[in-house]
């Protein structure tokens, strides 16, 4: 048979699955089972709802399946003396406590090494998060398994030979080895493991509660261990038959050392290695595409996933249509974080200035408002007054980046961690660069930020350029440059002005003394040349002094572009190590840019982070004076904006605006205290839920597209009318 002739897959299929009577095959006509891929795509989804979900979520839930495994140690006891230890009869209702954690969606330790596990396989989650997940939840198992054996011990649940079968079945781990232990734990922990993928796997409620029974009920019949029932069974020893603390054969430090950990190891390494690692790979590699975008990469970086906190929707959120459209283009993005919409326009400026040199370039206006502590986001409804009060004060701005015909975009994040949410949006919508503002009314003090400051900095998603601006002027650009990756986007940068507005360029390199300025008229000539920028200005500086060259060449400059150094520009920053006082020495705007670097492991562990020239000095940033727009004054509910001249009050952007922001927190905090007085408190909704609220405002944008446009129309008849005359 030719290619040609060769039948495709899906006649194939066809053929395959009907029978000679014509009838549909298994799950042609009502689909009765699911892939391996689509269980995993399941367990995915739970995972992501799981390990973001609060502390005092998980322990409580954790501590309810711990109370409820006490129903299997009392049931075990209790057939136990009824039937006279009969080898079946005794662990007949042995599952019911397992099956009260299924049905009431309770967190159990063993359950739990396959759904975190399989999230953390996939980079959705890091290592962290997995260990913080597993102990909260192993945590309230062993809480509720103790309180549940106190009231055993010391509530007279157990009398008569229940007593009796009660020590028995507590005393039976003692006897065992500790590599048979082990290993029996292990087979306990494949088998809770395997309940939960059978239990995503079945369609029905039926067959799942069969599955747990049969499953369970395998784990006293095996005499196999589970560890959240051995702890139970030690601390009953302890509180009802007074075991020493240590130094007996049976004591609370053999029961929990000898006991209780070897079989927590052996559940842990059956149910990650014999379950959730099998079932892993055994799927295709098109497990989680329909929770992504073509070209878009969901994971974690290496680093974050060994040293970062980042799970699930905290870290990689689904993005939604709105999102994903930024995507569908080809053009160049610029994101610009945003604190002020009355402030902030030079900045928009320059970066509609960058994407206009790019063919279908788009700025993408974030508004970034850090709201109080107790102000609760996650109904949305003080979100979506303030992103409205927020989508007026930007028509300015977006009339500003398309008077450089560029599109564009704006966007107001609400939230109670504002410099982190720079980032998340960054990683979201994945733009070209984002250019942002540095000075005191800007987001340098939201770098308390949940995630570690140098998670955050050191694993850029895309270019940064950093601006401090004074009357932003791009006439007279200096570059202060000695090779490396972030010079190379210092001279795009500069290319692009000079080429759009005409800047005049000027390379400055310092070097170590009169012998070496042939050395560095050379390096400046080749360097010129690759970037495209011939026809700068050339200046060698042969003091040796890098701050100070740069400090001269700049005298009568008014712009500054400097590239990262060592760490990394956001990381210097933000921890008041950035090793260049010339920044704050010169009358110039300053704009630090800086490429993503890939540190390796050994790096991040060992390893300086140099990049570039060591510059001595710093610079000292005060925090206090660092803020972002915040919905400030928790105790009045004012809406303030800092326009830089320190009061704290910003302008009214249309001369009510600013009332109407007052109004719309003051509401949302009304609102809040009347939940709390009614007994409902915001507080206890779940904290990752409760973190930001975005919106993207295209209605708005589309509006001042059009009219933008329009403007476009009448001055173009103008002009055809001036020409006619």
């Amino acid at each position: 048979m030719t290619d040609s002739e060769q039948p495709d897959d899906d006649s194939m299929r066809e053929v395959v699955e009907r029978s000679r009577s014509g009838a549909p095959a298994v799950g042609e006509a009502v689909r009765d089972r699911f892939s391996s891929d689509e269980v995993f795509q399941r367990i995915i989804a739970a995972a992501d709802e799981e390990v973001t979900s609060g502390s005092r979520e998980l322990f409580f839930s954790g501590l309810a399946a711990g109370l409820a495994i006490t129903i299997t140690f009392m049931l075990y006891a209790s057939l136990t003396a009824a039937t006279d230890s009969h080898p079946i009869l005794s662990v007949m209702l042995y599952p019911l406590g397992f099956i009260y954690i299924i049905i009431g969606g309770y967190q159990l330790y063993t359950e739990n090494t396959l759904p975190p596990v399989a999230l953390t396989l996939e980079r959705l989650a890091s290592l962290p998060t997995l260990l913080r997940h597993w102990t909260i939840v192993l945590a309230g198992n062993f809480v509720g398994g103790g309180i549940g054996a106190l009231v055993l011990s010391y509530g007279g649940v157990f009398t008569g030979d229940t007593v009796d079968a009660a020590l028995y079945i507590s005393e039976g781990g003692f006897s065992v080895g500790t590599v048979p232990l082990f290993f029996k734990a292990a087979m306990a922990g494949l088998i809770v493991a395997g309940v939960v993928w059978v239990g995503f796997a079945s369609t029905d409620s039926v067959s799942r509660m069969l599955v747990v029974y049969l499953a369970f009920l395998a784990i006293p019949l095996g005499d196999l261990f589970h560890v959240v029932v051995s702890f139970t069974e030690v601390l009953y020893l302890f509180f009802e038959y007074n075991i020493p603390l240590y130094g007996a054969e049976i004591s609370l430090y053999s029961g929990i050392v000898g006991f209780v950990i070897p079989v927590l190891l052996g559940n842990t390494i059956g149910g990650v290695v014999l379950v959730t690692l099998v079932n892993y790979f055994q799927t295709s590699e098109e497990r989680l595409e329909e929770a992504r975008f073509e070209g878009v990469s969901r994971r974690l970086t290496v680093p974050e996933w060994v040293f970062g906190r980042a799970a699930g929707r905290s870290y990689v959120p689904i993005l939604d249509a709105t999102e994903a459209t930024l995507f569908a283009g080809e053009g160049y993005r610029i994101m610009v974080p945003i604190t002020n919409p009355r402030t902030d326009g030079p900045i928009v400026e320059l970066a509609a200035r960058l994407a206009s040199s790019h063919e279908d370039g788009v700025v993408h206006i974030v508004h970034v408002v850090q709201a109080p502590e107790r102000m609760s986001l996650s109904s949305g409804d003080a979100g979506r007054r303030i992103a409205d009060v927020s989508a007026e004060g930007m028509a300015n701005l977006r009339s500003t980046a398309t008077d450089y015909d560029v599109d564009v975009s704006t966007s107001t994040v609400v939230s109670h961690r504002s410099f982190e949410e720079v980032f998340n949006m960054a990683r979201r919508t994945r733009p070209d660069a984002v250019l942002m503002g540095w000075g005191d009314d800007q987001l340098w003090s939201a770098a308390r930020a949940e995630r570690p400051i140098d998670e955050l900095t050191n694993q850029l998603p895309c270019d940064f350029l950093i601006l401090n601006e004074h009357e932003l002027d791009t006439s007279r650009i200096l570059i202060p440059t000695s090779g490396g990756p972030d010079s190379d986007l210092s001279a795009e940068v500069a290319k692009v002005l000079a080429d759009t507005v005409g800047a005049e360029v000027t390379l400055l390199h310092v070097v170590d003394g009169p012998e070496n300025r042939g050395r560095g008229e050379a390096f400046l000539a080749n360097w010129a040349e690759e970037h495209g920028l011939e026809d700068a200005e050339f200046v060698v500086d042969d003091g040796g002094d890098v701050e100070t060259g740069i400090c001269d060449a700049a005298a009568d400059k008014t712009l500054v572009i400097i590239g990262a150094t060592e760490k990394g520009l956001l990381s210097r920053l933000v921890s008041n190590s950035l090793h260049l006082d010339v920044i704050h020495d010169v009358d110039a705007s300053v704009l630090l840019t800086e490429r993503p670097s890939s540190r390796s492991l050994r790096e991040r562990l060992f390893g300086s982070g140099r990049r570039a020239t060591d510059m001595s000095g710093g610079v000292e940033r005060d925090p206090e004076e660092s803020e972002g727009t915040n919905v400030r004054s928790v105790e009045d509910g004012q809406l303030a904006v800092d326009d830089g001249n320190g009061d704290g009050d910003g302008p009214d952007t249309d001369g009510g605006s600013a009332d109407a922001a007052d109004a719309a927190v003051n509401d949302a905090l009304d609102e809040r205290e009347e939940a709390a007085d009614s007994g409902h408190s915001p507080e206890d909704e779940q904290p990752h839920l409760d973190d930001t609220y975005v919106v993207d405002h295209d209605d708005a944008d589309e509006e001042a597209a059009e009219e933008a446009a329009d403007d476009d129309a009448a001055a173009e008849r103008d002009d055809e009318a001036d020409d006619g005359r």
